[in-house]
């Protein structure tokens, strides 16, 4: 009998290029065709055979409570009696803001928008608008969603094809872009050295998610901080990912650095397509229609995702929440790494937050060059194998994983059950 997933993924390749609506879904990476899903529910979904999965993924990141959370689902069912979108202020849009202000101080003004993408290119040209300049420094692996002048040498679906910068880009928009090595202060200084007055922002994953978890190491974001208050440059912290994700005060509360502007997205939609960027009201300012630089977006705001980012803001605010996420993930990439090393596999694993990092390494890598020497076809073969036990992780060697506050114990027992039967026999 012929699988539905197969079904639908051949008909979708007749209409939809790759037959799916973004690239890292493909399984181009690690092979074979993708799993179509008809429902979640907690930390489970199910796909369209009817095969039930334990989720690592969480929709790449924003299902922090887990798949179609009771409250969230209740209060978006409200709100969608009174419209869908209105394309006028509502006062939900105040309610969100006033928060995501209270929550991160760096944050003193903040704009809402549809997607991680818009608040990535959105941040940019703040910047470049607030300072008079244009060049702009990113790191390799990092991604920013795919605007022109961030789509060089990025990470997350692009890497995953080793294509790092992207057809349609043009060269003088990309000669704008300064890539630099994640972790590597000496090579920012040297680029501060030589451009300084030039560079209009820094941006920068604080916790990088998109070539695997790739940590910050000591002080490199503090450096970061330092050199673009001497040059006048703006500190951008793309928390698109790491945001509400790693702490209540996101990798910026975490790690003590106040960037300038904050990309937001994924969990403070909490499922929903909503993003924002903000910071300091000097900068924000330039923004019109108070300032010259223009952005705009007919859905943004719009009452039902605002609904299931506020909604899901209020319960992650729950004493001990970031506490108990932070040690379900911990148990997940311990017992992981235990057991790949009971039977003699280089492997290892690290967490921050809800967010962990599965390498097939001897040792945790810190940059994009150490990412690209762990054994890819180990981390494919992982993958399928796990997935044939009924546990998903990203198709992909070069993306962080999720875990929601639904994962208990039956969901990590399970998870170590299949890993164990899996390198014992590999």
């Amino acid at each position: 009998m012929t699988s539905r997933n197969h079904q639908l993924f051949e008909q979708s390749q007749q209409y939809i290029p790759g037959g799916v609506n973004s690239p890292v879904r493909a399984f181009k990476s690690v092979g074979g065709e993708p799993v179509f899903f008809q429902r979640g529910e907690g930390a489970y979904f199910w796909d369209a055979d009817g095969k039930q999965y334990i989720d690592y993924v969480g929709s790449w990141g924003p299902l922090i409570l887990g798949h179609a959370h009771p409250d969230v689902v209740k209060t978006v069912q409200a709100v969608v009696q009174n419209g869908l979108t209105f394309g006028a202020p509502t006062e939900a849009e105040l309610d969100i803001a006033k928060l995501i202000c209270q929550l991160l101080p760096s944050i003193e003004q903040v704009r809402l928008v549809s997607s991680g993408t818009e608040a990535g290119m959105s941040v940019i040209r703040l910047a470049r608008g607030f300072t008079g300049r244009s060049k702009i420094i990113k790191f390799e692996g990092c991604y920013h969603g795919h605007d022109d002048s961030l789509l060089v040498k990025a990470g997350s679906g692009a890497l995953t094809f080793g294509n790092p910068s992207s057809a349609g880009v043009p060269a003088e928009t990309a000669g704008h872009t300064i890539v630099l090595d994640f972790n590597d202060i000496a090579g920012v200084e040297e680029a501060f050295n030589k451009w300084g007055k030039e560079i209009a922002a820094v941006i920068v994953e604080p916790v990088a998610g998109n070539m695997n978890l790739i940590a910050p190491k000591a002080d490199f974001l503090a450096k970061l901080r330092a050199l673009c208050t001497q040059n006048g440059s703006v500190l951008i912290f793309d928390e698109v990912m790491t945001g509400f994700r790693v702490g209540l005060g996101c990798a910026q509360g975490l790690y003590q650095i106040k960037p300038d502007l904050t990309a937001l997205g994924k969990v403070i939609g909490g499922g929903m397509p909503m993003a924002a960027f903000g910071g300091r009201r000097d900068i924000m300012q330039y923004l019109a229609p108070l300032g010259p630089v223009y952005q705009a977006g007919t859905l943004s705001g719009n009452p039902v995702a605002v609904a299931a980012g506020l909604a899901t803001l209020k319960l992650i605010q729950a004493p001990g929440f970031y506490d108990r996420l932070a040690d379900r993930t911990r148990q997940l990439v311990d017992g992981l790494s235990a057991t790949a090393k009971n039977h003699g596999i280089d492997f290892c694993a690290q967490s921050i937050g809800g967010m962990f990092g599965l390498y097939f390494s001897k040792d945790i890598p810190t940059s994009f060059a150490e990412v690209m020497q762990c054994d890819k076809a180990a981390f494919n073969r992982f993958f399928h194998a796990m997935l044939e036990e009924g546990v998903y992780f990203a198709p992909s060697a070069f993306e962080a994983g999720f875990v929601s506050a639904m994962h208990g114990d039956a969901e990590l027992n399970k998870t170590l059950s299949a890993a164990e039967k899996i390198f014992k026999s590999w």
